[in-house]
């Protein structure tokens, strides 16, 4: 069974909301962050957001700053990708990711060992 599963996703118009979560129940490790990542067809995975988790740091890709809250909920042990004003470029697989290392470089994918299986976010004109 999957340690990560993402949902909310779905097709929405431009300008709309959506929230995406990622059910971190089954982590059995203790992560150091979590991140959220997108790929687009042909395109290469795109950094979006993630959290440190020690101190609750969070970084987002330029792109989404202003539109787009990262938060945790640990009570419902998830963590959630909050989008507003969604464009069409920014249709995607939306990923989730965790790490257990030293949580550097938080917007390189190539660092996060854990994934989820995916989500589809489509953002129609």
């Amino acid at each position: 069974q999957a340690e990560l599963v993402e949902s909310g996703g779905g097709e929405v118009q431009v300008g709309d909301s959506l929230t995406l979560s990622c059910d971190i129940s089954k982590i059995t490790f203790r992560p150091t962050a979590f991140g959220w990542f997108r790929q687009a067809p042909g395109k290469e995975r795109e950094f979006v957001a993630a959290v440190r988790c020690a101190d609750g740091h969070t970084l987002y890709a330029d792109s989404v700053k202003g539109r787009f809250t990262l938060s945790k909920n640990w009570a419902k042990s998830t963590v959630e990708l909050q989008m507003k004003n969604l464009r069409p470029e920014e249709t995607a697989v939306y990923y989730c990711a965790w790490r257990t290392d030293v949580a550097a470089f938080m917007a390189r994918h190539s660092l996060y060992t854990h994934w989820g299986q995916g989500t589809q976010v489509t953002v129609s004109a």
